[in-house]
């Protein structure tokens, strides 16, 4: 899925990476906790998150992540902003909650990144 098609169905604001919206992403990948995006992502995803913050953008970067979009209405400082543009990242802003961001873009095609866990990483 395009980035410009995740924009419109989650009716969001580009904010960095006007230039990038026709990289296509495999996944979706919702979270709030860095340390789950750097235990289980493996492919090439957005990441929809609510926790607004300098670490998601060094998470991002630290695994090729290419589009981040933060969710309820948060919108990241123009430091943050200045970051993503500078490491080529995008980032989007929604309204939506995480939930409903991460239901509207697998109701549209975007599938989750299932990876099988072992007993013993939960």
């Amino acid at each position: 899925m395009l980035i410009r098609e995740i924009k419109d169905i989650l009716d969001a604001e580009l904010l960095a990476g006007e230039n990038m919206q026709d990289i296509d992403i495999n996944y979706g990948y919702g979270c709030d906790l860095m340390s789950d995006v750097l235990a289980f992502v493996k492919n090439d995803i957005i990441l929809l998150s609510g926790l607004v913050h300098p670490q998601v953008l060094r998470t991002a970067e630290m695994l090729d992540i290419r589009a981040i979009a933060f969710v309820r209405g948060k919108k990241p400082d123009n430091d943050l902003i200045q970051m993503a543009k500078d490491k080529n990242i995008v980032i989007l802003c929604t309204k939506h909650t995480l939930f409903t961001s991460c239901g509207l873009l697998y109701q549209n095609g975007l599938e989750g990144e299932e990876i099988a866990h072992d007993e013993n990483s939960l």
